[in-house]
């Protein structure tokens, strides 16, 4: 007869139970040291082995040759439960039998013994759904049963149970079974059934099944009948109303590289989809390629990018326009490619120095340096950086420093600064030397040397009025000219005196 895989391949011992060793583990210790409660809880989502688990249980407790975590399969108890025929083991759907009178027939079957088992046991699922009177109703029973009865307990929701419940079983929590283990599983079915698969079509079966192994089981009979025998993933991306892996990298690449043109194809493609499938497709393959350490991405994007498909989620729930919210999820996506970090907007990226490197767009406009100019010297390039990043730091610059010699990673350069420029010039110096590093290496210092100036018709008047009064004492003004230009080398370390005088008065030779 053709079984659905699902209850074909459904778990016969702990052995077979997939992604729930926590679970197993205990429940065979407890069956071959004799640690049995009377009352269990199994919680956890659908298809996670909770039903198999408690019919697995209940067959180790009544098999001929246990108590024991392995019945023999073999004995009359075995082949019953097997079957579903065991009459000591009584199955009941809260969910379709929750009223009070439902409890109180229950109950009534708890004071007689088993009538071939060791045991009488009741398995209650989805108790969840029991009316308040009904759960009231079983407490006492459950709490204080017969020694010859065990209450096996499932849902999917623990939280709807009354404390009082909670308080009277073992809690035994069914976690979600990992893609990775139902990805296996759906392998060895596969092999078992001799039908053909591509891998990357199992892994989109498997993570639509939502950690649910029974529902991921009931996708994989779809896909044998829609695939015609060979599991195909272009097959199975149709199906499931998925897209292509590859269109979602080549979409990515897209956005990487700012192709407008691009992105809005496929945004025209996406509306053939459900939004929400796509995000998820999108995040998941950004987890593959994170996990994968893809280099398509940064650390920086991959943050960026898992936040923005995060608040696209959370738009669709409030939007009835699910185009509209993928293409502000596109928009966001292309705009955090341009973004800078805190320390690449205060100080300026070394690597963006590297003429290797192709600068954004929004970078290229900062430059203003024409290919055809020519070479700056080293101090006009940190001219040029200092008037990006601080304008009027540059212009106190550009007014008061000249450039000297630039040798052994030293610029040595002139200043004259004084009061206000000075003070600018002290504030912005942990800038220029920043700036200096990025330029020309760490290496790199700035050697100043103070230049005091001279007020010109300070000195001019100072120098006119001795000479008129020693022109009627003293004969030979040449030798107050030398005295002169001793007293001048004070204020100009350049020795330009002579030069300059020449400016103001002629030749400094003065005849007597």
């Amino acid at each position: 007869m053709l079984q659905a895989l699902a209850v074909k391949y459904r778990p016969k011992n702990f052995n077979e139970l997939i992604g729930q060793s926590t679970v197993s583990t205990s429940l065979k210790y407890a069956l071959d040291n004799n640690r049995l409660a009377h009352a269990y809880l199994f919680s956890g989502l659908r298809g996670s082995g909770k039903t198999s688990s408690a019919r697995i249980f209940s067959r180790a407790l009544v098999c001929e040759k246990g108590p024991n975590a392995n019945p023999c399969g073999e004995c009359s108890q075995c082949l019953s439960s097997l079957n579903g025929s065991n009459i000591d083991i009584i199955e009941m759907d809260a969910a379709s039998h929750r009223s009070l009178e439902d409890i109180q027939e229950l109950i009534e079957q708890v004071k007689y013994a088993p009538s071939l088992a060791r045991f009488k046991i009741f398995i209650i699922d989805e108790v969840h759904m029991l009316t308040p009177q009904a759960a009231n109703a079983l407490l006492k029973t459950l709490e204080e049963p017969p020694s010859y009865v065990k209450f096996i307990l499932a849902t999917t929701d623990p939280l709807k149970l009354p404390a009082t419940v909670l308080s009277r079983t073992q809690h035994f929590r069914f976690k979600q079974i990992s893609t990775h283990d139902i990805l296996n599983h759906l392998e060895w079915i596969l092999d078992k059934e001799n039908i053909n698969y591509e891998k990357e079509a199992l892994k989109l079966i498997a993570r639509s099944g939502n950690g649910s192994l029974r529902d991921t089981l009931t996708l994989l009979d779809q896909a044998i009948v829609y695939c015609q025998n060979h599991i195909q993933t272009q097959k199975i991306t149709a199906m499931l109303g998925f897209l292509d892996p590859a269109k979602i990298e080549e979409f990515y690449q897209a956005i990487l590289a700012n192709d407008k043109d691009k992105v809005l194809e496929f945004l025209k493609e996406f509306e053939d989809y459900e939004a929400s499938n796509i995000i998820d497709e999108m995040i998941f393959f950004l987890k593959e390629a994170f996990f994968a350490k893809n280099n398509l991405f940064s650390m920086l994007i991959y943050e960026r990018f898992f936040r923005i498909l995060s608040r696209a989620k959370t738009m669709l729930n409030s939007s009835d326009d699910d185009s509209f919210v993928l293409c502000v999820m596109a928009f966001m996506l292309i705009e955090a490619t341009y973004l800078k970090t805190i320390d690449e907007v205060i100080y300026t990226n070394k690597t963006l120095s590297n003429e290797n490197i192709q600068k954004p767009k929004h970078q290229e406009l900062l430059s203003t340096q024409n290919p055809k100019e020519e070479k700056l010297n080293p101090y006009e390039s940190l001219l040029k950086a200092i008037y990006k990043r601080d304008y009027d730091l540059a212009e106190v610059f550009k007014k008061t420093t000249q450039f000297i010699s630039f040798e052994d990673d030293i610029l040595n350069i002139s200043s004259h600064a004084k009061d206000d420029d000075r003070i600018v010039l002290n504030n912005g110096f942990k800038l220029i030397k920043t700036l200096l590093h990025e330029l020309f290496g760490e290496k790199a210092q700035i050697k100043i040397q103070k230049i005091e100036t001279i007020d010109t018709q300070k000195l001019q008047d100072i120098f006119k009025e001795p000479i008129k009064q020693e022109v009627k004492s003293t004969p030979n003004l040449n030798e107050h000219f030398e005295n002169f230009k001793k007293d001048a080398k004070k204020y100009d370390p350049k020795d330009e005196t002579k030069e300059a005088l020449n400016k103001l008065f002629g030749s400094p030779t003065i005849q007597n």
